[in-house]
């Protein structure tokens, strides 16, 4: 660049209309088929719009007229001084009138200095010094204005080709469009100053699109309706699509190709691409755009057909291009095999703020009045940029008095415009997904997933799939916690759908979960029929006792109800589960019924129920679940003939009051049974072939072992022998902790369970345990914590990820675990005699270290590699060339008094431009030896392997800095301790080996993935261009 001259303050350009983005203004016989030619084609190869005269003029018309009015419409004047640019008049009237475009229009105006120097431009000296000595002659009046103007633009900053690239003509011109092109982003940036949050959101696109690397990808933007996916894409579009040769954007896919048809969309593309439709349209498409760059953005699909017509695959287009599919439904983006799905987030808090008032401003109202209830509309949108937009465009010319009616409607009745935008997702589901929308909307929000997957199972919804397909359609979430979420608004469309045109008739509504509409419908006449109610929800606190007409509900598929009393002809023929709470009934109904659907009866706290129904009106019933029924003496034989009866689950606390279970000998090969008593109750399991079997409950989502006191129960019981044998086919969880469980019982255990996940044995007081007996091919998690008299684990199957020894003081070996190469963590504390160094060596030779994390949990040792090596404060890895290749992840090492620590791993990737040795900066310059009292040490690894949904792997970054966090101030400052390495890969440069264990882990560690992500968080910072954090919970051992 020759000078820092800018441009001068002017009204702003992105506020006129610019026919052309280049206007070049130059001396044809200087540079016509040279350098003006070359430098017009790269910038038609960026698709930027430039006016050349000989190329854009048509014959016959008047030039100069044309020319201005071309300069004039053109936002960026290009002009390019030659050693004969001076010779033509025209081109310094050209000149002149650019210079005067700048100062009125606001016109960006860049020179070229080519084979000329600008100091002789500046000051006419030498063949323009001449030149200009005979304009004076010939055009005395314009030779001062043209002086003028080719001083000031010879002032501003520009180009020499001869400096740029080492004099390589073509890389210097490839550096000028470049510089154009950004020149021609501040329309677009100005455009999105009103665009609320856009820019954050903006930068994280960016960073998924890649722009300027090679190589062609597909980017989904998915969220839910109203979320602004539309307005991220069309601000992506509008900044990037100067970099391309041809661009489309395609809106309302959804809408148009089911009014139209995909041929008029294909039609749009080929024409917007100036491409001859003869020929058919997806041919086209696949075969024109195979060597063009193209940037082709796709709105609203809502079907795999019309990615496969439109955009079939990565190699229809050319080198360099970006295809853009924004979706309310994810499973298209991942059944099309796009490179990445960015989520769109929704509106904080202060952007939500930002854009109602943008849409409802306050002017002269009175703060006060309005500051409240505004925020009443933030909290009710929830971040949607619809809703916003939507109800402050409704307020914006209320009075305080309208605010408060509308809001208090909106409570009532939501707001059409918005419900039926987020109702196109509803729309486009099958109906069976539905009805499990509806259920879990007006049911199971926040409620424990695993919990509600039952229920909705035993209505018929296969749960499982359907889950999926709403979670892809971002109309459901899953929680950290494991509950069902949606957005409010989104619940609100599903209670609108099935309250419906009927409001105040719940009667006509097919789920009940509010409690005024239970109140009407327990004060209804008798004969009032029900038959739209399919569920119905009467919580504790709702202020009623009898619901009398509950036998009208013909078609109910699921009750739970906590009231005193339900009607004698109740439950009705389609019922899939009952559940009842504190009702004061002696029985549910009189002798036999037939209920073909019931799964499920759950009776909690029914203090006058002395008999269960006669079971054999119910072959299908699976569960069985009686808690503290305090009179209930004996349960009806007929449960002995159940088929598909697999869990039998009683409680009470006066053990004495338990019922009789009778089984017959016919069905007891086909029955699991719990009792319970607290604290103390055991499980009888037939149904996977092991009779008088204590502490297992097998049932069919998940076979698993309750708490419980097996040897208390084998005496209870005057059973002769002590022993654990086991042969469980589908048995994936045993609980046998603090069960006082031996050295005679573990020596003596014959197990067989070929699909046990799940092995709990705290508190036990064996001394060893051998796995050499125990056939657990596939167990992934032992915990023998607080087993204080454990010395020896040995034998540990390959297949196992977790080991939990927190408290096993004695605990002096795990065997040898060369052979476990799926675990990531242990954790080990007491002062027990494991050497830590050895431990962390043996699984950094297993396959964690390629795709996954390793968590260590020791006290009070330090593994060898890291003494000496530990700092206080933040530090840098400095990493050396070809790092990426070389080393497979980094480990962090951490020593502190915090028994749960929460450790927060700031990742900056960022340019260093200095070739450096590979070191480790920090604050103190030497390392500290820590004070052990009292302290826990905690390892922890990190495989780049598993950032690869980031953008952190990427080689041309060479440093990453950490900066680490404790929660606790106080302890903080007391000392704490950090240290850090990378670790080379097991075959250098071998970048296969990482593809070959992630293809390989991926179902073994899919089970194990929830439980990562609650010890490693990784959160990308889509605002910043290097920024990964990583929270690391070393204690969370919530398996």
């Amino acid at each position: 660049m020759v000078s820092p001259s800018s441009s001068p303050s002017a009204p702003a350009f992105s506020s006129v209309f610019w026919k052309y983005d280049v206007f070049l203004s130059f001396r044809g016989e200087d540079t016509r088929n040279t350098f003006v030619g070359h430098l017009y084609s790269a910038l038609e190869q960026e698709g930027i719009f430039a006016y050349k005269d000989d190329e854009t003029l048509p014959r016959g018309e008047s030039i100069h007229p044309s020319l201005m009015k071309a300069i004039e419409e053109s936002q960026i004047a290009i002009i390019v001084f030659s050693k004969n640019y001076c010779d033509s008049s025209w081109c310094l009237d050209e000149l002149s009138y650019i210079m005067k475009c700048r100062d009125t229009r606001g016109q960006i105006v860049m020179p070229i200095f080519y084979d000329v120097d600008p100091a002789q431009v500046r000051k006419p000296k030498r063949k323009y010094g001449e030149v200009f000595a005979k304009h004076e002659l010939d055009n005395k009046t314009k030779v001062e204005s043209w002086r003028k103007a080719l001083v000031d633009a010879s002032n501003l900053s520009g180009w020499e080709p001869k400096h740029i690239a080492n004099g390589h003509e073509a890389k210097g011109i490839k550096q000028i469009v470049v510089e154009i092109s950004w020149k021609l982003q501040p329309a677009t940036s100005s455009a999105n100053e009103n665009l609320i949050g856009i820019d954050a959101r903006l930068q994280g696109l960016k960073l998924e699109l890649q722009i300027g690397s090679g190589g062609v990808i597909m980017i989904g933007i998915w969220g839910v309706g109203g979320g602004g996916k539309t307005t991220l894409a069309s601000s992506i579009y509008n900044e990037i699509s100067t970099k391309f040769d041809s661009c489309c954007f395609v809106e309302n896919i959804r809408e148009e190709s089911g009014r139209y048809g995909l041929g008029k969309l294909k039609e749009k593309i080929l024409s917007e691409m100036g491409v001859n439709r003869a020929g058919g349209g997806r041919w086209l498409i696949n075969n024109r755009f195979r060597h063009r760059k193209v940037l082709i953005v796709l709105d609203d699909v809502d079907n795999l057909d019309q990615l496969k017509a439109l955009a079939g695959s990565h190699d229809w287009f050319g080198e360099g291009s970006r295809i853009i599919i924004t979706t309310r439904d994810k499973h298209l983006l991942t059944a099309h095999k796009v490179n990445a799905v960015y989520n769109i987030r929704l509106l904080n808090s202060d952007e939500a703020i930002k854009l109602f008032y943008k849409h409802a401003p306050r002017d002269k109202r009175p703060v006060e009045d309005y500051d409240h209830l505004s925020k009443e509309v933030i909290t009710y949108a929830g971040g949607l940029p619809l809703a916003l937009t939507v109800l402050g465009s409704f307020l914006c010319d209320k009075d305080i008095h309208e605010w408060r009616s509308a809001l208090a409607r909106l409570k009532e009745i939501p707001d059409t415009d918005i419900v039926e935008k987020l109702k196109i997702s509803f729309d486009g589901l099958k109906p069976i997904e539905k009805e499990l929308f509806l259920d879990i909307a007006c049911f199971f929000r926040r409620e424990r997933k695993d919990k509600a997957m039952k229920i909705l199972g035993e209505c018929g919804f296969h749960p499982v799939i359907g889950v999926k397909v709403l979670i892809q359609k971002a109309l459901i979430t899953i929680s950290e916690y494991g509950e069902f979420d949606m957005h409010d608004l989104v619940q609100e469309m599903g209670h609108h759908i099935v309250r419906g045109e009927h409001p105040n008739n719940p009667e006509k509504h097919s789920r009940i979960w509010k409690e005024e509409d239970v109140l009407k419908i327990c004060a209804m006449d008798a004969t009032t029929e029900l038959e739209m109610i399919e569920a119905i929800k009467v919580r504790y606190n709702m202020a009623y006792s009898y619901l009398p007409i509950a036998a009208n509900m013909k078609n109910l598929r699921w009750i739970e109800y906590a009231g005193e009393f339900m009607p004698s002809n109740f439950p009705q023929r389609k019922l899939c589960r009952l559940i009842l709470f504190n009702s004061l009934q002696k029985q549910l109904w009189e002798g036999y019924k037939l209920l073909p659907y019931l799964k499920t009866i759950e009776l909690r706290q029914l203090d006058n129920l002395i008999m269960t129904p006669d079971f054999d009106g119910l072959p299908n019933l699976e569960r069985f679940i009686l808690d503290r029924c305090w009179r209930l003496k004996e349960i009806h034989p007929s449960i002995g003939r159940l088929e598909k009866l697999i869990l039998i689950w009683i409680q009470e606390e006066n053990k004495e009051s338990l019922p009789h279970v009778h089984l017959d000998d016919n069905s007891g090969s086909e029955v699991a049974s719990s009792i319970g008593s607290c604290p103390d109750f055991f499980v009888n399991c037939w149904r996977c072939g092991c009779s008088n079997l204590p502490g297992v409950e097998c049932c069919l989502m998940e076979p698993s072992s309750p708490h419980n006191n097996v040897k208390h129960f084998l005496r209870d019981i005057n059973m002769n022998h002590i022993g654990l044998r086991f042969f469980l086919k589908n048995l994936r969880k045993l609980d046998l902790s603090f069960c006082s469980l031996g050295d005679k019982e573990i020596g003596s255990a014959v197990w067989e369970l070929p699909n046990l996940r799940k092995l709990y044995l705290s508190g036990n007081h064996f001394s060893q345990l051998n796995f050499s007996f125990l056939q657990v091919p596939q167990l992934k998690l032992l915990d023998v914590s607080c087993c204080q008299g454990l010395v020896k684990l040995s034998d540990l199957p390959s297949s196992i990820a977790v080991v939990l020894a927190i408290g096993c003081f004695s605990l002096e070996s795990l065997g040898d675990i060369s052979n476990c190469k799926w675990l990531w963590n242990v954790s080990i504390l007491g002062n027990n005699k494991l050497v830590g160094c050895i431990l962390l060596d043996s699984m950094l030779q297993g396959n964690a270290i390629e795709v996954y994390f390793i968590n260590i949990i020791l006290k009070p040792q330090v593994p060898n590699r890291f003494v000496g090596r530990l700092f206080r404060g933040t530090f840098t890895l400095l990493l050396p060339d070809d790092w990426y290749n070389e080393y497979c992840g980094f480990l962090v090492c951490v020593v502190t008094q915090i028994y749960c620590p929460c450790i927060n791993i700031v990742m900056k990737q960022e340019v260093y431009e200095e070739n450096s040795l590979f070191e480790l900066l920090r604050e103190s310059n030497e390392a500290v030896e820590p004070i052990y009292d009292g302290t826990r040490t905690f390892i922890g690894y990190v495989s780049f392997g598993s950032l690869r949904h980031t953008t952190f792997p990427n080689s041309s970054y060479n440093m990453i800095s950490f900066s680490l966090k404790v929660m606790d101030w106080n302890l903080l400052k007391n000392g704490n301790y950090v240290g850090a390495e990378l670790v080379p890969r097991k075959s250098k440069g071998d970048q296969l080996q990482t593809t070959k264990v992630a293809t390989d882990s991926s179902e073994f560690l899919d089970e194990e993935k929830v439980y990562a992500r609650k010890t490693f968080t990784i959160q990308v910072q889509h605002d910043s261009k290097s920024s990964i954090n990583i929270i690391w919970r070393p204690m969370e051992n919530r398996f």
